[in-house]
């Protein structure tokens, strides 16, 4: 479980052959995804990875930067 107000910073892969989280280490996270970026389709589908991850409802995630960029900032909140 993840604690309140936490902020992370990700890249996404679009068109991935397989949806999975990669973790390397510092804080850095690269989600890959079956899902086109058109429409929002990949970001939708990443806030759903990321709620499977981390265990949490998806209405508690939210994208604070790069929503049309592969480079994103996730924040948890309460």
């Amino acid at each position: 479980m993840i604690d309140s107000k936490q902020t992370f910073n990700i890249r996404v892969v679009p068109r991935a052959r397989l949806n999975k989280i990669v973790d390397d280490g510092c804080g850095n996270l690269r989600v890959y995804t079956t899902a086109a970026p058109t429409d929002g389709a990949a970001n939708t589908a990443v806030v759903k990875l990321l709620s499977e991850y981390w265990d949490v409802p998806k209405t508690r995630i939210k994208i604070l930067r790069g929503a049309t960029s592969r480079t994103k900032v996730i924040q948890i909140c309460n």
